[in-house]
């Protein structure tokens, strides 16, 4: 156990949770932590502060059943299961548990829902998203460690870009629409132009929009 250096954990507090980090009251639910880790791991890491209230009042927890339950998330109910570094930090005579999790070498990684199905999350601002299926695949993609080829597009992509250049961003569905391609096709252009450094995703209003990589 740390003590905590002064003000090291209330300067972490007072950023409030972000994409990068959690706060926890406690762990009551290991399957449900594991999306918080798998966000985590999907994105580029962040860290759990468990013993946090969601207003940033610090509670305090009994650190070595924490320290078990959130373990047991990410070997469990993380595929492929994560490593997480825990340091306890004494902060006004409680423990508050920070627990780390790093970029995953391989993803996506994938956690149970509420109904057992294993699904792929993503952390964005404060919040643990489902990921499209698209964003699963290009998150698959971009963590192969594939011979760089020489990759090329056609009329379709063209007129996606040129969409993009106009009104900023597109669902998939538009996508299928604007160039009559089926779903599958639109996903693979889309990885495709993912790969090339074109596009990026972004989520808004529960959406997931292709939008011009900045």
């Amino acid at each position: 156990m740390e003590q905590t250096r002064k003000g090291y954990i209330e300067r972490l507090i007072e950023e409030g949770e972000h994409e990068h980090q959690d706060f926890k009251y406690q762990i009551s639910d290991a399957k449900k932590i594991a999306r918080s880790i798998a966000a985590f791991a999907n994105r580029s890491g962040g860290h759990l502060l468990v013993g946090v209230k969601d207003n940033g009042n610090i509670a305090g927890v009994r650190s070595d059943e924490e320290i078990y339950m959130v373990e047991q998330a990410a070997q469990m109910y993380c595929n492929p299961p994560q490593e997480v570094e825990f340091k306890v930090f004494r902060v006004h005579g409680k423990n508050v548990v920070k627990a780390t999790v790093q970029e995953a070498d391989e993803k996506p990684v994938k956690a149970p829902d509420e109904n057992g199905i294993w699904r792929v999350y993503y952390r964005v601002a404060d919040e643990n998203v489902l990921a499209s299926s698209l964003h699963a695949k290009i998150l698959k993609k971009s963590a192969e460690n594939a011979e760089n080829t020489l990759i090329e597009y056609g009329e379709s992509e063209r007129a996606l870009l040129g969409y993009l250049e106009t009104h900023g961003g597109i669902t998939v569905t538009g996508y299928m629409k604007l160039a009559r391609l089926t779903r599958m096709h639109a996903e693979s252009s889309l990885v495709k132009l993912s790969e090339m450094g074109l596009i990026d995703l972004r989520y808004h209003n529960g959406q997931c929009l292709v939008v011009p990589k900045s």
